[in-house]
């Protein structure tokens, strides 16, 4: 289960960084938000 949020989190992390770079920040916020909302979910689906 861990495992699985790390990776979400992890990869749009990395995602929302080149993004930032690239100054589209509404797309890295949506991004995060929704990594955030896909690792809450399989936390409490556990």
């Amino acid at each position: 289960m861990y495992e699985k949020m790390y990776h979400i989190l992890f990869h749009a992390i990395t995602d929302a960084i080149t993004l930032l770079e690239e100054h589209n920040y509404q797309e890295a916020l949506t991004l995060l938000e929704q990594a955030s909302r896909d690792a809450e979910e399989i936390y409490i689906s556990q």
